[in-house]
Protein backbone atom coordinates (compact mmCIF):
# COMPACT_ATOMS: atom_id res chain seq x y z
CA UNK A 1 0.00 0.00 0.00
CA UNK A 2 1.33 3.33 -1.09
CA UNK A 3 1.83 6.13 1.75
CA UNK A 4 -1.32 8.40 -0.09
CA UNK A 5 -3.36 5.25 -0.17
CA UNK A 6 -2.65 4.57 3.69
CA UNK A 7 -2.92 8.25 4.47
CA UNK A 8 -6.47 8.17 2.51
CA UNK A 9 -6.93 4.99 4.47
CA UNK A 10 -6.15 7.00 7.95
CA UNK A 11 -8.57 9.68 7.16
CA UNK A 12 -11.65 7.49 6.95
CA UNK A 13 -10.98 5.22 9.42
CA UNK A 14 -10.95 8.60 11.39
CA UNK A 15 -14.20 9.90 9.67
CA UNK A 16 -16.02 6.48 10.84
CA UNK A 17 -14.71 6.54 13.82
CA UNK A 18 -16.33 10.20 14.06
CA UNK A 19 -19.51 8.91 13.09
CA UNK A 20 -19.65 6.20 15.27
CA UNK A 21 -18.80 8.57 18.04
CA UNK A 22 -21.55 10.68 17.09
CA UNK A 23 -24.52 7.84 16.92
CA UNK A 24 -23.92 7.96 20.99
CA UNK A 25 -25.31 11.28 21.29
CA UNK A 26 -28.58 13.18 20.30
CA UNK A 27 -27.06 15.70 18.33
CA UNK A 28 -28.72 19.49 18.68
CA UNK A 29 -29.13 21.93 15.63
CA UNK A 30 -29.81 25.30 15.29
CA UNK A 31 -30.60 27.89 12.90
CA UNK A 32 -28.18 31.17 12.27
CA UNK A 33 -29.88 33.78 14.43
CA UNK A 34 -29.77 34.19 18.06
CA UNK A 35 -33.04 32.88 19.70
CA UNK A 36 -31.75 29.62 17.71
CA UNK A 37 -28.60 29.60 19.05
CA UNK A 38 -29.94 30.00 22.69
CA UNK A 39 -32.45 27.03 22.27
CA UNK A 40 -30.14 25.01 20.91
CA UNK A 41 -27.74 25.68 23.58
CA UNK A 42 -30.54 25.25 26.35
CA UNK A 43 -31.49 21.84 24.58
CA UNK A 44 -28.08 20.77 24.37
CA UNK A 45 -27.55 22.28 28.48
CA UNK A 46 -30.63 20.39 29.59
CA UNK A 47 -30.03 16.68 28.14
CA UNK A 48 -26.06 16.80 29.24
CA UNK A 49 -27.63 17.89 32.90
CA UNK A 50 -29.33 14.84 33.16
CA UNK A 51 -26.31 12.56 32.00
CA UNK A 52 -27.71 12.46 27.95
CA UNK A 53 -24.23 12.79 25.65
CA UNK A 54 -25.05 16.01 23.46
CA UNK A 55 -23.75 17.91 20.95
CA UNK A 56 -25.17 21.25 19.08
CA UNK A 57 -23.81 22.02 15.56
CA UNK A 58 -24.74 25.66 16.12
CA UNK A 59 -26.08 27.95 12.77
CA UNK A 60 -27.26 25.37 10.14
CA UNK A 61 -27.96 28.00 7.65
CA UNK A 62 -31.58 27.74 6.43
CA UNK A 63 -35.23 25.03 7.09
CA UNK A 64 -34.13 23.57 3.99
CA UNK A 65 -30.64 22.37 5.18
CA UNK A 66 -31.91 21.55 8.81
CA UNK A 67 -34.79 19.19 7.05
CA UNK A 68 -32.30 17.16 5.26
CA UNK A 69 -30.04 16.99 8.35
CA UNK A 70 -32.94 15.48 10.29
CA UNK A 71 -34.25 13.35 7.50
CA UNK A 72 -30.77 11.46 7.47
CA UNK A 73 -30.23 11.48 11.33
CA UNK A 74 -26.89 14.43 11.33
CA UNK A 75 -29.23 16.37 13.25
CA UNK A 76 -31.74 14.69 15.92
CA UNK A 77 -33.50 17.75 17.40
CA UNK A 78 -33.82 21.43 16.97
CA UNK A 79 -36.24 24.39 17.76
CA UNK A 80 -38.59 25.53 15.47
CA UNK A 81 -41.87 27.03 14.87
CA UNK A 82 -45.47 25.58 14.38
CA UNK A 83 -45.90 28.29 10.92
CA UNK A 84 -42.56 27.02 9.74
CA UNK A 85 -43.45 23.94 9.71
CA UNK A 86 -46.74 23.63 8.58
CA UNK A 87 -45.86 26.11 5.17
CA UNK A 88 -42.16 25.02 4.59
CA UNK A 89 -41.83 21.52 5.26
CA UNK A 90 -45.33 20.60 4.89
CA UNK A 91 -46.36 22.96 2.15
CA UNK A 92 -50.14 22.88 4.12
CA UNK A 93 -52.25 26.00 5.33
CA UNK A 94 -53.75 26.48 8.47
CA UNK A 95 -52.91 26.53 12.09
CA UNK A 96 -53.02 23.15 13.54
CA UNK A 97 -52.71 21.63 17.10
CA UNK A 98 -49.71 19.54 17.72
CA UNK A 99 -51.62 16.20 17.50
CA UNK A 100 -52.47 17.27 13.96
CA UNK A 101 -49.24 18.52 13.12
CA UNK A 102 -47.56 15.03 14.31
CA UNK A 103 -50.33 13.35 12.05
CA UNK A 104 -48.52 15.13 8.76
CA UNK A 105 -45.13 14.74 9.89
CA UNK A 106 -45.58 10.86 10.72
CA UNK A 107 -45.00 9.63 7.17
CA UNK A 108 -41.83 11.43 7.35
CA UNK A 109 -40.25 10.42 10.52
CA UNK A 110 -40.90 12.99 12.31
CA UNK A 111 -42.73 14.88 15.40
CA UNK A 112 -42.72 17.97 17.11
CA UNK A 113 -43.00 18.05 20.88
CA UNK A 114 -41.93 20.17 24.11
CA UNK A 115 -43.91 23.29 22.98
CA UNK A 116 -41.72 25.74 24.70
CA UNK A 117 -44.16 28.55 25.47
CA UNK A 118 -44.33 31.46 23.08
CA UNK A 119 -44.95 32.19 19.41
CA UNK A 120 -42.10 34.29 17.33
CA UNK A 121 -44.28 35.40 14.57
CA UNK A 122 -42.44 36.92 11.31
CA UNK A 123 -43.33 40.99 10.99
CA UNK A 124 -42.62 44.37 9.50
CA UNK A 125 -40.78 47.09 11.04
CA UNK A 126 -40.15 50.41 10.11
CA UNK A 127 -38.41 53.63 11.81
CA UNK A 128 -41.54 54.87 13.97
CA UNK A 129 -40.48 58.51 13.00
CA UNK A 130 -40.96 57.91 9.27
CA UNK A 131 -43.83 55.66 9.74
CA UNK A 132 -45.44 58.23 11.42
CA UNK A 133 -44.37 60.88 8.80
CA UNK A 134 -45.88 58.40 5.78
CA UNK A 135 -48.99 57.53 7.87
CA UNK A 136 -47.90 53.78 8.10
CA UNK A 137 -49.18 51.73 10.56
CA UNK A 138 -50.68 48.35 9.10
CA UNK A 139 -49.22 46.45 6.52
CA UNK A 140 -51.64 46.88 3.98
CA UNK A 141 -50.89 50.61 4.19
CA UNK A 142 -47.36 50.18 2.55
CA UNK A 143 -49.92 49.67 -0.89
CA UNK A 144 -50.31 53.68 -0.45
CA UNK A 145 -48.54 55.91 -3.07
CA UNK A 146 -46.19 57.37 -0.09
CA UNK A 147 -44.49 53.92 0.82
CA UNK A 148 -43.63 53.15 -3.20
CA UNK A 149 -40.17 54.45 -2.55
CA UNK A 150 -39.49 52.68 0.82
CA UNK A 151 -36.04 50.32 0.39
CA UNK A 152 -36.66 46.90 1.46
CA UNK A 153 -34.33 45.12 3.69
CA UNK A 154 -35.46 41.63 3.95
CA UNK A 155 -33.60 38.53 5.00
CA UNK A 156 -32.97 35.94 2.42
CA UNK A 157 -34.73 33.08 4.07
CA UNK A 158 -37.79 35.47 4.06
CA UNK A 159 -37.77 36.31 0.41
CA UNK A 160 -38.19 32.43 -0.13
CA UNK A 161 -40.07 31.13 2.08
CA UNK A 162 -43.27 29.85 1.41
CA UNK A 163 -44.79 32.72 4.44
CA UNK A 164 -42.21 34.64 2.98
CA UNK A 165 -42.46 38.24 1.03
CA UNK A 166 -43.37 36.61 -2.46
CA UNK A 167 -46.83 35.08 -0.71
CA UNK A 168 -46.94 38.61 1.54
CA UNK A 169 -46.95 40.49 -1.31
CA UNK A 170 -49.57 39.08 -3.16
CA UNK A 171 -51.81 38.91 -0.03
CA UNK A 172 -51.43 42.66 0.13
CA UNK A 173 -51.61 43.47 -3.27
CA UNK A 174 -47.83 45.80 -2.45
CA UNK A 175 -46.74 47.75 -5.45
CA UNK A 176 -42.84 47.59 -3.82
CA UNK A 177 -40.21 46.88 -6.20
CA UNK A 178 -38.38 43.15 -5.23
CA UNK A 179 -35.84 44.06 -2.81
CA UNK A 180 -32.24 42.37 -2.29
CA UNK A 181 -31.21 39.78 0.22
CA UNK A 182 -30.12 41.11 3.59
CA UNK A 183 -28.77 39.24 6.67
CA UNK A 184 -30.89 39.27 9.10
CA UNK A 185 -28.22 40.15 11.77
CA UNK A 186 -27.12 43.42 9.96
CA UNK A 187 -30.81 44.47 9.50
CA UNK A 188 -31.49 46.83 12.12
CA UNK A 189 -28.01 48.26 12.25
CA UNK A 190 -29.23 48.88 8.44
CA UNK A 191 -32.26 50.58 9.15
CA UNK A 192 -30.40 52.79 12.13
CA UNK A 193 -28.12 53.86 9.84
CA UNK A 194 -31.05 54.50 6.90
CA UNK A 195 -29.69 52.40 4.40
CA UNK A 196 -33.14 50.44 4.13
CA UNK A 197 -36.13 51.49 5.60
CA UNK A 198 -38.44 48.20 6.38
CA UNK A 199 -36.82 45.10 7.37
CA UNK A 200 -38.58 41.54 7.99
CA UNK A 201 -38.31 40.82 12.14
CA UNK A 202 -39.00 38.54 14.97
CA UNK A 203 -41.42 39.27 17.28
CA UNK A 204 -39.32 38.61 20.34
CA UNK A 205 -36.42 40.34 18.73
CA UNK A 206 -34.84 42.46 21.56
CA UNK A 207 -33.78 45.36 19.30
CA UNK A 208 -37.47 46.65 18.35
CA UNK A 209 -37.37 48.87 21.23
CA UNK A 210 -34.12 49.77 21.24
CA UNK A 211 -34.16 51.06 17.58
CA UNK A 212 -37.33 52.18 18.18
CA UNK A 213 -39.62 50.89 15.65
CA UNK A 214 -42.76 50.29 14.55
CA UNK A 215 -43.86 46.49 14.18
CA UNK A 216 -46.55 46.76 11.25
CA UNK A 217 -50.25 45.25 12.17
CA UNK A 218 -50.74 42.41 10.07
CA UNK A 219 -54.81 43.25 9.28
CA UNK A 220 -55.38 40.60 7.19
CA UNK A 221 -53.96 38.06 9.02
CA UNK A 222 -51.60 36.71 6.75
CA UNK A 223 -48.72 34.99 9.24
CA UNK A 224 -49.76 32.08 10.72
CA UNK A 225 -49.15 30.99 14.30
CA UNK A 226 -45.26 30.55 14.65
CA UNK A 227 -45.37 28.59 18.50
CA UNK A 228 -41.77 27.62 19.29
CA UNK A 229 -41.70 23.44 19.48
CA UNK A 230 -38.75 21.14 19.15
CA UNK A 231 -38.47 19.18 15.92
CA UNK A 232 -37.01 15.91 16.37
CA UNK A 233 -36.89 12.55 14.66
CA UNK A 234 -39.61 10.46 15.51
CA UNK A 235 -37.09 7.82 16.94
CA UNK A 236 -35.90 10.59 19.84
CA UNK A 237 -37.62 10.19 23.65
CA UNK A 238 -38.63 13.62 24.07
CA UNK A 239 -39.48 12.70 28.01
CA UNK A 240 -35.43 14.23 29.38
CA UNK A 241 -36.72 17.65 27.87
CA UNK A 242 -40.10 17.68 28.99
CA UNK A 243 -38.76 19.80 31.46
CA UNK A 244 -38.80 22.46 28.81
CA UNK A 245 -42.63 22.66 28.30
CA UNK A 246 -44.52 26.05 28.51
CA UNK A 247 -41.02 27.27 30.54
CA UNK A 248 -40.30 30.00 27.99
CA UNK A 249 -43.02 32.69 27.55
CA UNK A 250 -42.59 35.51 25.03
CA UNK A 251 -41.16 38.09 27.71
CA UNK A 252 -38.28 35.49 28.57
CA UNK A 253 -37.56 35.29 25.17
CA UNK A 254 -36.80 38.88 24.28
CA UNK A 255 -35.00 38.72 27.80
CA UNK A 256 -32.63 36.00 26.46
CA UNK A 257 -32.19 37.22 23.35
CA UNK A 258 -31.29 40.78 25.20
CA UNK A 259 -28.49 38.81 27.49
CA UNK A 260 -26.69 38.13 23.95
CA UNK A 261 -27.79 40.67 21.86
CA UNK A 262 -27.60 43.97 24.08
CA UNK A 263 -25.79 42.96 27.10
CA UNK A 264 -23.04 40.74 24.96
CA UNK A 265 -23.40 37.68 26.58
CA UNK A 266 -22.68 34.36 25.19
CA UNK A 267 -25.00 31.62 23.76
CA UNK A 268 -23.59 29.13 26.14
CA UNK A 269 -23.63 31.38 29.04
CA UNK A 270 -27.49 32.48 28.70
CA UNK A 271 -28.51 29.20 28.55
CA UNK A 272 -26.56 28.12 31.86
CA UNK A 273 -28.25 30.69 33.25
CA UNK A 274 -31.58 30.02 31.94
CA UNK A 275 -31.18 25.73 32.82
CA UNK A 276 -29.59 26.31 36.04
CA UNK A 277 -32.51 28.52 37.36
CA UNK A 278 -30.94 31.98 37.93
CA UNK A 279 -33.13 34.02 35.95
CA UNK A 280 -33.27 35.33 32.31
CA UNK A 281 -33.77 39.09 33.12
CA UNK A 282 -31.22 41.01 31.83
CA UNK A 283 -27.99 40.25 32.89
CA UNK A 284 -26.75 43.97 33.09
CA UNK A 285 -23.81 44.93 30.69
CA UNK A 286 -21.20 42.72 31.10
CA UNK A 287 -17.47 44.05 30.56
CA UNK A 288 -16.35 44.10 26.75
CA UNK A 289 -14.64 41.38 25.30
CA UNK A 290 -11.50 41.88 23.29
CA UNK A 291 -10.55 40.75 20.19
CA UNK A 292 -7.79 38.96 22.05
CA UNK A 293 -9.97 37.44 24.65
CA UNK A 294 -12.07 36.21 21.64
CA UNK A 295 -9.21 34.95 19.68
CA UNK A 296 -7.44 32.94 22.83
CA UNK A 297 -11.23 31.80 23.36
CA UNK A 298 -11.51 27.84 24.57
CA UNK A 299 -12.56 26.93 21.22
CA UNK A 300 -9.69 27.92 19.42
CA UNK A 301 -8.06 24.93 19.19
CA UNK A 302 -10.85 22.59 18.65
CA UNK A 303 -11.78 25.21 15.48
CA UNK A 304 -8.52 25.01 14.15
CA UNK A 305 -8.31 21.24 13.55
CA UNK A 306 -11.26 21.36 12.17
CA UNK A 307 -10.53 23.96 10.13
CA UNK A 308 -6.89 21.71 8.90
CA UNK A 309 -8.83 18.71 8.71
CA UNK A 310 -11.00 20.63 5.88
CA UNK A 311 -7.91 22.07 4.11
CA UNK A 312 -5.80 19.45 4.05
CA UNK A 313 -8.28 16.31 3.85
CA UNK A 314 -9.71 17.80 0.72
CA UNK A 315 -6.87 18.67 -0.69
CA UNK A 316 -4.79 15.02 -0.22
CA UNK A 317 -8.23 13.86 -2.38
CA UNK A 318 -7.67 16.29 -4.87
CA UNK A 319 -3.95 15.67 -5.38
CA UNK A 320 -4.70 11.80 -5.38
CA UNK A 321 -7.57 12.64 -8.81
CA UNK A 322 -6.27 15.72 -9.99
CA UNK A 323 -2.79 15.16 -11.10
CA UNK A 324 -3.77 11.81 -13.08
CA UNK A 325 -6.51 14.00 -14.33
CA UNK A 326 -3.55 16.07 -15.36
CA UNK A 327 -1.67 13.22 -16.44
CA UNK A 328 -4.31 12.27 -18.56
CA UNK A 329 -4.64 15.30 -20.17
CA UNK A 330 -1.03 15.51 -21.29
CA UNK A 331 -0.73 11.64 -22.48
CA UNK A 332 -3.93 12.20 -24.67
CA UNK A 333 -4.19 15.91 -26.18
CA UNK A 334 -8.13 15.89 -27.40
CA UNK A 335 -9.05 15.21 -23.99
CA UNK A 336 -7.44 18.37 -22.45
CA UNK A 337 -10.09 20.53 -23.84
CA UNK A 338 -13.02 18.56 -21.99
CA UNK A 339 -11.29 17.85 -18.54
CA UNK A 340 -10.29 21.43 -18.01
CA UNK A 341 -13.62 22.42 -18.88
CA UNK A 342 -15.23 20.59 -16.78
CA UNK A 343 -13.01 21.25 -13.88
CA UNK A 344 -13.21 24.80 -14.50
CA UNK A 345 -17.04 24.44 -14.27
CA UNK A 346 -17.07 22.84 -10.94
CA UNK A 347 -14.91 26.31 -10.36
CA UNK A 348 -17.40 28.36 -10.69
CA UNK A 349 -20.35 26.68 -9.02
CA UNK A 350 -21.31 29.16 -6.07
CA UNK A 351 -20.41 28.04 -2.74
CA UNK A 352 -23.90 27.70 -0.84
CA UNK A 353 -25.15 25.90 -4.04
CA UNK A 354 -22.88 23.13 -4.70
CA UNK A 355 -22.84 21.99 -0.57
CA UNK A 356 -27.01 22.18 -0.37
CA UNK A 357 -26.46 19.77 -3.41
CA UNK A 358 -23.64 17.77 -1.89
CA UNK A 359 -25.98 17.64 1.14
CA UNK A 360 -28.47 15.82 -0.87
CA UNK A 361 -26.43 13.55 -2.71
CA UNK A 362 -24.53 12.18 0.37
CA UNK A 363 -27.50 12.22 2.38
CA UNK A 364 -26.02 14.21 5.16
CA UNK A 365 -24.83 17.69 6.87
CA UNK A 366 -21.28 17.74 8.29
CA UNK A 367 -17.67 16.91 7.13
CA UNK A 368 -18.13 14.54 4.35
CA UNK A 369 -19.88 16.92 2.07
CA UNK A 370 -17.77 19.89 3.10
CA UNK A 371 -14.63 17.44 1.91
CA UNK A 372 -15.82 17.30 -1.38
CA UNK A 373 -16.73 20.54 -2.15
CA UNK A 374 -13.29 21.47 -1.02
CA UNK A 375 -11.78 18.89 -2.88
CA UNK A 376 -13.75 20.14 -6.30
CA UNK A 377 -12.49 23.58 -5.58
CA UNK A 378 -9.38 22.47 -5.42
CA UNK A 379 -9.14 20.47 -8.92
CA UNK A 380 -9.04 23.56 -11.07
CA UNK A 381 -5.18 24.44 -9.79
CA UNK A 382 -3.93 20.98 -9.44
CA UNK A 383 -4.93 19.47 -12.85
CA UNK A 384 -4.38 22.77 -14.78
CA UNK A 385 -1.31 22.99 -13.39
CA UNK A 386 -0.11 19.44 -13.68
CA UNK A 387 -1.11 19.38 -17.36
CA UNK A 388 1.24 22.75 -17.67
CA UNK A 389 4.24 21.47 -15.91
CA UNK A 390 4.54 18.42 -17.94
CA UNK A 391 3.48 20.21 -21.34
CA UNK A 392 6.36 21.83 -20.49
CA UNK A 393 9.12 19.23 -20.25
CA UNK A 394 11.23 19.06 -23.72
CA UNK A 395 9.94 16.49 -25.75
CA UNK A 396 13.83 15.51 -26.17
CA UNK A 397 14.30 15.00 -23.08
CA UNK A 398 11.45 12.25 -22.85
CA UNK A 399 13.00 10.68 -26.18
CA UNK A 400 16.70 10.48 -24.32
CA UNK A 401 14.89 8.56 -21.60
CA UNK A 402 13.63 6.32 -23.51
CA UNK A 403 16.40 5.41 -25.76
CA UNK A 404 18.01 4.39 -22.69
CA UNK A 405 15.83 1.17 -21.81
CA UNK A 406 13.10 3.21 -19.59
CA UNK A 407 9.62 2.84 -20.49
CA UNK A 408 6.98 5.45 -21.32
CA UNK A 409 5.92 4.76 -17.34
CA UNK A 410 9.67 4.72 -16.02
CA UNK A 411 10.16 8.44 -17.86
CA UNK A 412 7.05 9.78 -16.98
CA UNK A 413 7.97 8.55 -13.15
CA UNK A 414 11.90 9.53 -13.09
CA UNK A 415 12.14 12.23 -15.74
CA UNK A 416 8.93 14.05 -16.72
CA UNK A 417 7.30 14.75 -13.27
CA UNK A 418 9.83 15.71 -11.25
CA UNK A 419 10.87 18.19 -13.73
CA UNK A 420 6.99 19.04 -14.03
CA UNK A 421 7.09 19.39 -10.14
CA UNK A 422 7.76 23.16 -9.53
CA UNK A 423 4.98 24.33 -11.62
CA UNK A 424 2.55 21.22 -10.11
CA UNK A 425 3.40 22.32 -7.00
CA UNK A 426 2.65 25.94 -7.33
CA UNK A 427 -0.76 24.81 -8.32
CA UNK A 428 -1.55 22.80 -5.19
CA UNK A 429 -0.09 25.79 -3.08
CA UNK A 430 -2.87 27.85 -5.13
CA UNK A 431 -5.62 25.11 -4.34
CA UNK A 432 -4.64 25.30 -0.22
CA UNK A 433 -4.88 28.56 0.20
CA UNK A 434 -7.90 28.95 -1.71
CA UNK A 435 -9.61 26.05 0.40
CA UNK A 436 -8.33 28.04 3.33
CA UNK A 437 -10.64 30.61 2.90
CA UNK A 438 -13.33 28.80 1.17
CA UNK A 439 -13.31 26.50 4.33
CA UNK A 440 -15.18 29.39 6.58
CA UNK A 441 -18.20 28.41 4.63
CA UNK A 442 -18.59 25.02 5.83
CA UNK A 443 -19.81 26.11 9.44
CA UNK A 444 -22.88 26.59 7.78
CA UNK A 445 -23.46 22.86 7.40
CA UNK A 446 -21.92 22.16 10.41
CA UNK A 447 -18.22 21.35 9.31
CA UNK A 448 -17.00 23.84 12.24
CA UNK A 449 -13.91 25.85 11.38
CA UNK A 450 -13.43 29.27 11.90
CA UNK A 451 -16.60 29.92 9.47
CA UNK A 452 -18.08 28.69 12.88
CA UNK A 453 -16.91 32.24 14.63
CA UNK A 454 -17.99 33.95 11.22
CA UNK A 455 -21.28 33.00 11.40
CA UNK A 456 -22.31 33.47 14.83
CA UNK A 457 -21.01 37.24 14.70
CA UNK A 458 -23.27 37.53 11.64
CA UNK A 459 -25.78 36.33 13.62
CA UNK A 460 -25.57 39.07 16.14
CA UNK A 461 -23.76 41.74 14.21
CA UNK A 462 -20.83 41.12 16.52
CA UNK A 463 -17.77 42.56 14.45
CA UNK A 464 -15.66 41.37 17.23
CA UNK A 465 -17.03 38.07 17.28
CA UNK A 466 -16.52 37.90 13.22
CA UNK A 467 -12.78 39.28 13.06
CA UNK A 468 -11.77 36.45 15.86
CA UNK A 469 -12.91 33.96 12.94
CA UNK A 470 -12.00 36.01 9.95
CA UNK A 471 -8.17 36.99 11.24
CA UNK A 472 -7.64 33.18 11.86
CA UNK A 473 -8.33 31.64 8.73
CA UNK A 474 -6.49 34.73 7.32
CA UNK A 475 -3.30 34.10 8.87
CA UNK A 476 -3.46 30.20 8.32
CA UNK A 477 -4.02 31.06 4.67
CA UNK A 478 -0.63 33.22 4.65
CA UNK A 479 1.22 30.50 6.50
CA UNK A 480 -0.16 27.68 4.37
CA UNK A 481 1.36 29.99 1.32
CA UNK A 482 4.72 30.43 3.37
CA UNK A 483 5.07 26.70 3.88
CA UNK A 484 4.47 25.72 0.11
CA UNK A 485 5.99 28.45 -1.14
CA UNK A 486 9.11 27.06 0.38
CA UNK A 487 8.65 24.60 -0.49
CA UNK A 488 8.20 24.87 -4.18
CA UNK A 489 11.43 26.89 -3.59
CA UNK A 490 13.56 24.06 -2.30
CA UNK A 491 12.03 21.77 -5.31
CA UNK A 492 12.98 24.15 -7.65
CA UNK A 493 16.38 24.05 -6.47
CA UNK A 494 16.67 20.26 -6.29
CA UNK A 495 16.43 20.61 -9.86
CA UNK A 496 18.60 23.83 -10.73
CA UNK A 497 20.87 21.62 -9.11
CA UNK A 498 20.45 18.79 -11.10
Amino acid sequence: MTLSARVLAALLACACAGLACAADKIVVGSKRFTESYILGEIVRQTLQDQGIPAEHKQGLGNTGILEQALATGSVDVYPEYTGTIVRELLKREGNPTLEELNGWLAPRGLKAAVPLGFNNTYALAMREDQAKQLGIARISDLAKPAAAALRLGLSHEFLARADGWPALKAAYQLPLAPPGGLDHGLAYDAIAAGRVDLIDIYSTDAKVGRFQLRVLIDDRGFFPKYDAVLLMRATLDPTPLAKLEKRIDEKTMIALNAQVELDGASFAEVARRFVSGSGAGAAGKGASVGLWDRLAAPDFGRLAAQHLALVFGSLLIALLVGVPLGIAAWRWPPSAGVLMGIVGILQTVPSIALLAFLIALVGGIGLLPAVLALFLYALLPIVRNTHAGLTGVPAGLRDAALSLGLTPRQSLRHVQLPLALPTLMAGVKTAAVINVGTATLAAFIGAGGFGERIVAGLAVNDSVMMLAGALPAAVLALLVQGVFGGIERWIGGIGRSR
